[in-house]
């Protein structure tokens, strides 16, 4: 059945513009617009920061921008024989690329924990961000004002429920891409209180009753950004992740250096450090965060079907292709594929590795014909490569070719000021998620994560904590509470009075893997999840006790 009527991705200029006679009085869906020019806009913004302060200045924009978007929903409504509800709905993303605004790239969802959001896109190209780095130079806030605020009313009108939009990241500010998120009030809960002054009816004359109070604070701010960007100092705070040491701040002021790139990146660091965690901070920092990442433990996947897994396979290329399969190469188009414990990819497939790096192009299995990629990779390992290829188990031309931007992330003993912060932000976490209070760290629980040297970095000391938090009686978690190999008081006063001699830890580590691998029939899967490990990591460590 054909359908009839308008779908927002076939909107034209032509659709919605009309002249009067002898090119007088333009209208857009009916109602009269006018044209203005970005710099003039641009340096409005500018006379009304110099003149209000930020507050105030913002509070005029986005309340504009608000207003726009929802006489735009009202207009198209109108105007436009749409399909349907939906396409009159998601209209508005197109009309702010037909307009010139800005250039709308909706972002699939990433399956990260908790709820999706009501809408995520990257703004490409904002005239906001141009215009305020032209006229009043980098901003410690995002600054897409009247994008946000269009994008606000203009969900808000559709949807028949108030809708706000924010800026995750802003090029006005200094990030790779501006991008929006869009939540319900619900949604957003207390993150979005803040900003609820700037959408509420009253907020201009709220802004302008404290206009004084927030010019001299925004001035302080500025002042106190200049001189941090003159000093070459960058934003290392980052979502999920501490970096109150100086080592790791340089790990986070390099990685988003980098990820404003498109050059192959290499995580060089111990087990549990946190390499996925910066190769997320690399995709999520860099213009390609609208595409997906992909992520790949190359150790966890056995070497017959690495291949059809990288690469993809045609139909019946092997037995069990019963249909033909796109390989994670093809997946990540757009976005970033993350190589996890690469050093562990066997030579014969290093070499067909490094040819799709090379030539950007991948043959699946069993065809004949290649295949263009769009994608960045990062790759990871734990071990020292650049001995692996002295000792030929490693391609020197893949090393070099994989390591374009090496980035080495320290272990958890070289940077103790991070230790208690990434306790104290586990227990918070949990907490939230259990619907509960947090408990504190007592004083014998902190000098025993100090003293503690962290063979397993912040895996270790994330599962140590959660089963503190759960083993813990009274609201403040002690030594006695943390387990034994990390220090606990009551465990080492036992190991004396029962006269246990020392052991090396590695040696402690291997008896306890192997024992619980034999209590569990020799099951790998359950057997790391009693140890709270992955299986990737415990088929690691028993190719490490083979091979020793």
């Amino acid at each position: 059945m054909k359908t009839t009527g308008m779908r927002a991705a076939d909107l034209r200029l032509s659709d919605l513009f009309s002249f009067g006679p002898k090119g007088g009085v333009m209208r857009f869906a009916g109602e009269r617009v006018l044209l203005f020019d970005a710099v003039a806009l641009g340096l409005l913004r500018k006379q009304l920061i110099e003149s209000f302060g930020y507050h105030a200045a913002r509070a005029v924009l986005t309340r504009f921008g608000y207003g726009h978007g929802w006489r735009t929903a009202e207009a198209l409504r109108e105007g436009i024989p749409w399909a349907d509800e939906r396409e009159w709905r998601i209209a508005g993303g197109r009309l702010h690329r037909l307009w010139g605004l800005v250039t709308f790239e909706p972002v699939e969802p990433d399956g990260r924990p908790g709820p999706e959001p009501f809408a995520d896109a990257i703004w490409h190209d904002s005239y906001e961000a141009e215009q305020h780095l032209l006229h009043l130079g980098q901003a410690t806030e995002p600054v897409c004002w009247t994008l946000a605020g269009f994008a606000s009313g203009y969900l808000s009108r559709v949807n028949g429920r108030p809708i706000f939009a924010l800026e995750e990241s802003c090029r006005g500010k200094g990030d790779a891409v501006c991008r929006m998120i869009g939540r319900s009030r619900e949604e957003w809960g207390e993150a979005i209180v803040p900003h609820l002054p700037f959408y509420e009816t009253d907020c201009l004359d709220a802004s302008l009753r404290h206009v004084q109070r927030a010019l001299r604070r925004a001035e302080t701010r500025l002042l106190r950004a200049e001189r941090l960007i003159s000093a070459g100092d960058e934003e290392t705070e980052v979502p999920g992740l501490v970096a109150r040491s100086e080592a790791m701040r340089s790990v986070v002021v390099m990685a988003r250096r980098v990820a404003r790139t498109n050059a192959t990146v290499l995580l060089l660091g111990e087990s549990g450090v946190g390499k996925e965690r910066i190769a997320r901070l690399v995709h999520d920092a860099s213009p390609r965060v609208a595409g997906p990442m992909v992520a790949i433990n190359c150790a966890a996947v056995p070497e017959s079907l690495l291949e059809s897994e990288l690469f993809g396979h045609a139909k019946g290329a092997f037995s069990g292709a019963v249909t033909e399969r796109a390989g994670l190469f093809e997946a990540a188009r757009g976005g970033t594929l993350f190589l996890d414990e690469v050093g562990e990819i066997p030579l014969a497939m290093q070499a067909k590795l490094l040819r799709v790096l090379e030539e950007r192009e991948v043959r699946r299995v069993g065809e004949n014909r290649t295949r263009p990629i769009d994608v960045r990779i990062v790759a990871a390992t734990h071990r020292n490569l650049a001995a692996a290829v002295a000792q030929g188990r490693f391609r020197q031309d893949l090393y070099f070719r994989l390591r374009v931007v090496e980035i080495a992330i320290p272990p958890l003993r070289e940077r103790p000021e991070d230790i208690l912060p990434i306790a104290r932000r586990q227990l918070s976490e949990a907490a939230a998620r259990e619907g509960e209070a947090p408990k504190e760290l007592g004083k014998s629980a902190c000098r025993a994560l100090y003293e503690h040297a962290w063979p397993g970095n912040v895996r270790e000391l994330v599962n140590a904590m959660e089963r503190a938090r759960i083993l813990s009686e009274g609201p403040t978690i002690e030594g006695i509470d943390l387990p034994p190999e990390i220090g606990g008081a009551a465990a080492a006063t036992t190991s004396r009075e029962a006269g246990f001699s020392p052991r090396p830890l590695a040696e402690v580590e291997r008896a306890h893997i192997l024992a619980t691998l034999a209590a569990e029939g020799g099951n790998r899967k359950e057997a790391a999840a009693k140890l709270g490990i992955g299986v990737a990591t415990l088929y690691r460590k028993l190719k490490e006790y083979a091979e020793g």
